[in-house]
């Protein structure tokens, strides 16, 4: 049986042949090709070989001289590729290698003696005359999860050969395998010693050029983002369909490599909602699809949004600590800050915070921070700055530390040892600094530069190079304590002189108290005023009614009340009269309080929403009319019980245009909000805000000296007790 036959015969039995379309016959797979150079001839023998088959044949053939892998592309579309790689062997003839002495007229090599020589047949099965050797070739490669093997025939003429020297090359495309895994390919042949020749090869990853446009899982997609108020929304699109991707969410903490982040495995088209409230500066993106080393699309879309800084500002912690004898402190952020760590000077809480010359320095990462040499004190601040303003601050004043928040920080330049006082954001000379007051200019100067040469103010603070500035803290305490016992001294006697005129005018305080209540009985500080008092019919509004006009007319106040009685509303009914109080309540300049009860928000209600009121029986329109001058032929439209909604008519009006004198009162336990329609006039709870109802009764400056408190209590009683019955 020839060479062929012989491996025929062992491979079909456990394997299964692919048949494909070879450059020179053959079986193959439907895209393998086989291509020889100029003067030799090859074909498939099978592209799917049980791997590890030893070749049958004689100890002749053809010899493996080199082997090379270079990477291509498999492709079934313009941008639908898969990588591969394309295996060359070079083809010598063995040592010892003669031409055949009687040879066989065969188109098969060896087909009659087995043998490995004979005449070169051509692909179209005609024989040459030339004598010819022939060789059985074997291709396997392997990878980390699959191999595949691979058996070709292969014929070089004799003629123009000489042993030892390349014949030409035989082309095997080719081997498929994932982006960028390793191939591992051997060929060997079955010549006399059967040398094998073994390589591996990466096959390319989407870094190569050519796989960047042609493999759709190297196409990385687009991010797209859509900020809303309450959430963001991040789109993938131009993702190739039935491949999936890697969408990772990170936060930027170095401007290059990203820290820990959410990972969300996604497809195309789709969208991925992120709550608005962990948006932050450096909130990154980044997505991939899934194969090995792929190309990453990254977006950092929030760098520049001013509310994702105010967030991060709002997340942002910044602690001193006090452990250590200098003062450190950490700056703690989801994101790295582009800030300034600046110590500063605070010995009042509610004054400016003075930078310490020299000892700012940039915020650097997440650990604590130290300024070194600075010792600490009370009065002791860090203070961040960005973007030109204090972002976060934090004191050391509530620390159990050396030194007095009084305690005077003074700077002293080395140059010329001059000192001068940190004191209200200047540096003041001690020359002229008198804000003590502590004895004749140049007094206080002599007896701090004594205290820094005996030891008795501390050094908190001076530079590694001895020079510059010195900062020392001196007890400013000691100099103002004669200052403060003359101070109290005086604190005393001015006591013990008001004591005393009290008790000598006694007499007199008596009648002073015994006068006011004389005329909040009598006259009232508030003669010939009047008020309209509108509100709605029901109990509890008109208990109110009635204790607030009993309350005000003592305060000389003349009180007409809405709903209510008189030769007026007899003569013209209800609504007409309603509307003459009300507009001579604008001419005359009166005030008008609105009494809110259940029943009158209500109306209120109605009417802001355009709601109709009910109309009694026999009136065409239940919505109150504008207001108008009554005339003898005006009927009532309304209800007496729906006059506050008529009232509105006119009272919304002129508080839009900012007309009229108006005050709006509520009733406390039964109302608790105005309603947006009366929110232009000034509003109180009664009874609990009593006394700014009466100041905004009648406006400022009318109250001729007098202070209202004596009405106060009076006017609350009558509520309280109207409001509990």
């Amino acid at each position: 049986m020839d060479v062929l036959g012989r491996l025929l015969v062992l491979v079909v039995p456990v394997v299964l042949v692919v048949p494909v379309t070879g450059a020179a016959g053959g079986r193959g797979a439907p895209r393998d090709t086989l291509t020889c150079s100029q003067g030799l001839a090859c074909r498939f023998v099978d592209t799917d070989v049980l791997c590890g088959t030893e070749l049958p044949g004689p100890g002749h053939g053809l010899a493996l001289a080199r082997l090379r892998l270079e990477p291509a592309l498999r492709c079934t579309g313009p941008a639908a590729c898969s990588p591969c790689l394309v295996a060359r062997l070079r083809l010598a003839l063995p040592p010892g290698t003669a031409e055949p002495r009687h040879p066989a007229p065969s188109s098969i090599p060896g087909a009659e003696d087995g043998g490995d020589e004979g005449r070169w047949s051509l692909l179209d099965g005609a024989t040459s005359s030339q004598p010819n050797v022939s060789g059985l070739l074997l291709l396997s490669g392997h990878t980390y999860a699959s191999s595949r093997c691979v058996a070709m025939e292969v014929w070089a003429p004799l003629a123009s050969a000489l042993p030892g020297q390349p014949l030409g090359w035989v082309t095997f495309r080719c081997f498929e395998a994932p982006l960028g895994s390793e191939l591992h390919v051997t060929a060997y042949t079955n010549s006399r010693g059967r040398r094998r020749l073994s390589q591996w090869q990466r096959v390319p990853d989407c870094s190569w050029p050519a796989a960047q446009d042609a493999i759709p899982q190297c196409q990385v997609p687009r991010l797209q983002v859509s900020p809303g108020p309450k959430e963001v929304v991040v789109e993938v699109q131009g993702a190739a369909a039935g491949h999936s991707y890697t969408l990772r969410l990170y936060h930027n903490q170095s401007h290059g490599t990203g820290g820990p982040g959410r990972v969300v495995t996604a497809n195309s088209p789709m969208n991925y909602s992120l709550p608005a409230s962990e948006v932050l500066p450096c909130l990154c993106l980044q997505v991939w699809p899934e194969t090995q080393d792929p190309p990453r699309a990254t977006l950092c879309p929030f760098s520049h949004d001013a509310e994702a800084w105010e967030r991060l500002w709002a997340r942002s912690r910044l602690v001193l600590h006090t452990g250590g004898q200098a003062l450190t402190c950490s700056l703690s952020a989801p994101c790295n800050l582009p800030a300034e760590l600046v110590p500063c000077w605070h010995p009042a809480p509610t004054g400016p915070c003075q930078a310490l010359p020299g000892l700012q320095q940039p915020a650097m990462g997440q650990g604590p921070q130290e300024f070194k040499g600075l010792r600490l004190h009370p009065n002791l601040c860090v203070q961040v700055w960005s973007g030109g303003q204090v972002q976060l601050s934090q004191c050391l004043r509530d620390q159990a530390l050396p030194g007095r928040p009084d305690d005077l920080l003074l700077l002293e330049h080395r140059e010329n040892a001059s000192l001068c006082a940190l004191q209200q954001g200047t540096c003041t000379p001690l020359a002229s600094f008198t804000s003590t007051g502590a004895g004749h200019p140049g007094l206080l100067e002599q007896e701090l530069r004594q205290d820094i040469a005996t030891g008795q103010c501390r050094q908190i603070w001076h530079p590694e190079n001895n020079t510059g500035v010195v900062l020392w803290v001196c007890p400013l305490h000691k100099y103002l304590r004669a200052r403060w016992v003359l101070a109290w001294m005086g604190v005393l006697l001015g006591a013990a002189c008001l004591l005393l005129l009290l008790l000598l005018k006694k007499e007199d305080v008596k009648g002073w108290l015994k006068s006011l209540k004389t005329d909040y009985s009598s006259e009232g500080p508030l003669p010939g005023r009047r008020v309209l008092l509108v509100h709605a019919a029901e109990p509890s509004a008109e208990r109110v009614a009635c204790a607030l006009m009993s309350a005000l007319r003592p305060l000389g106040l003349a009180v007409v009340a809405a709903p209510g009685g008189g030769s007026g509303v007899a003569a013209w009914g209800p609504l007409p009269w309603l509307h003459a109080q009300h507009r001579r309540a604008l001419r005359d300049g009166d005030t008008v309080i609105l009494l809110l009860s259940p029943a009158a928000v209500a109306a209120t209600h109605q009417w802001g929403t355009g709601a109709k009121v009910v109309p009694e029986a026999g009136a065409t329109e239940s919505s109150p009319g504008p207001c108008h001058d009554p005339g003898p032929s005006d009927v009532p439209t309304i209800a007496p019980c729906e006059v506050f909604a008529a009232a509105l008519s006119c009272a919304i009006p002129a508080l839009a245009a900012g007309n009229g004198h108006y005050v709006v009162a509520r009733l406390e336990a039964l109302v608790p909000t105005v309603p947006p329609a009366l929110q232009a006039a000034p509003a109180f709870a009664l009874p609990s805000e009593t006394g700014g109802f009466l100041r905004a009764l009648v406006g400022p400056g009318r109250w001729r000296g007098r202070w209202p408190e004596p009405y106060v209590a009076v006017v609350a009683e009558g509520l309280l007790r109207a409001v509990g019955e």
